[in-house]
């Protein structure tokens, strides 16, 4: 009898991820590992619509906002998604962003809060995205992180009605509590 080969799955791809059905659930791609998280909770998506509101009202003419799903692909080899980003027009692709994004925004949830607080922090870091911000709506809170020297410097916590000055990416005032109403 022979021995046994241990057989290994081919990884995951960009080609394999384009040829995804959609089904309202968000998939990404770590170095060919898919990753699959269900739809967000309506507080999320709250969330989500008030911070690109915001942001959308601030943004100046040579700069885009996108709510997600739009994907974010820094490498060959990975494609993220994050729930509200900035970027240059100019970086703009017709179906995917390519280039460093100006700013990526996370807003946590149960089945996103590891992935966005430790694993998205240190891509986004590694793919040069000059500002980072997490927001937790169940503690009405925003972290604010700033890229300097190729490493996310905390700039910011702010929590409930205290409000935030953004200068980064462009100046815009943002309230957590205002986030969630």
């Amino acid at each position: 009898m022979g021995a046994v080969q241990r057989l290994e799955p081919d990884p995951f791809t960009l080609a394999d991820l384009d040829a995804l059905p959609a089904d309202g659930r968000q998939h990404e791609l770590v170095d060919g590992l898919h990753l699959v998280t269900p739809a967000p909770t309506p507080l999320h998506q709250s969330a989500v619509g008030e911070l690109y509101h915001r942001l959308r009202l601030g943004c100046p003419r040579d700069l885009k906002v996108f709510p997600a799903p739009l994907d974010f692909r820094p490498t060959p080899h990975r494609s993220l998604q994050p729930d509200v980003l900035v970027v240059r027009r100019e970086d703009i692709g017709p179906k995917t962003v390519e280039r460093p994004l100006l700013l990526a925004v996370e807003v946590l949830s149960p089945a996103t809060r590891a992935k966005d607080l430790l694993l998205k922090r240190g891509l986004y870091e590694d793919a040069d995205v000059l500002s980072y911000w997490i927001f937790d709506p169940d503690q009405e809170q925003l972290t604010v992180l700033e890229l300097v020297d190729g490493r996310y410097v905390e700039r910011a916590v702010v929590k409930g009605s205290d409000a935030f000055e953004a200068e980064l990416p462009f100046p815009v005032r943002i309230v957590p509590a205002e986030l969630v109403d």
